[in-house]
């Protein structure tokens, strides 16, 4: 039987061999929390394999900053890149790698970055213009969304894997595909320009 561990190294090792060709300073793969499908996003880090970048997505949980902070600490320990979502103040206050912006938000991103933040900054992206936007607002990656069917209760049609890869080629900014991105989908990514990508269900399975 695999073991969720197993499970995620394999996943944090597709995600390299899906990186293209140019190299970056961004993890090739991205694991996101989810209320739903990832409740504890303590354990969910804890699994996780070195080097993956942790996108924290409280959606105002009371409990955020003492979460926040146990992800800081783990993070720490386990040599992965903490992001917030959405929350430039927590991203603060736990000294994060970097701030994900959702795709509503990037009028805060490009305030954010006006005023001297240097920090990652990576969006959840749904068409070629938010795209361009996010670029424009200092985005230094795109999380395009949704690429295959997810799960995910806020998922829409999925845009399919062309559509993203031509938004990869024709872009200034590595693009991580997100949405029903697993072990078996993740391998027809491979060779298409994409920087590696994100997850959320199929790190959380066990």
């Amino acid at each position: 039987m695999t073991r969720p561990y197993d499970a995620q190294l394999g996943l944090a090792r597709l995600a390299e061999r899906v990186r293209s060709r140019q190299k970056d300073n961004l993890p090739a793969l991205f694991a996101l929390t989810d209320p739903v499908r990832t409740p504890n996003p303590i354990a969910f880090a804890s699994a996780l394999a070195p080097g993956t970048g942790l996108v924290y997505r409280h959606y105002g949980a009371a409990s955020r900053v003492e979460t926040a902070l146990a992800l800081a600490r783990i993070a720490d320990e386990l040599g992965l890149y903490l992001f917030i979502s959405g929350d430039a103040q927590l991203a603060d206050h736990v000294d994060a790698d970097g701030i994900h912006w959702p795709e509503r938000m990037l009028g805060q991103a490009s305030s954010r970055r006006m005023r001297g933040d240097t920090r990652v900054f990576t969006a959840s992206v749904h068409s070629a213009a938010a795209a361009q936007r996010a670029r424009r607002a200092g985005v230094d990656a795109l999380f395009h969304s949704t690429v295959f069917a997810s799960q995910s209760a806020t998922a829409g049609r999925p845009h399919g894997i062309f559509a993203a890869a031509a938004l990869a080629q024709s872009i200034q900014i590595p693009v991580f595909p997100l949405g029903g991105v697993n072990a078996r989908t993740g391998r027809r990514l491979c060779g298409l320009g994409f920087a590696g990508f994100a997850c959320v269900g199929a790190l959380s399975e066990g």
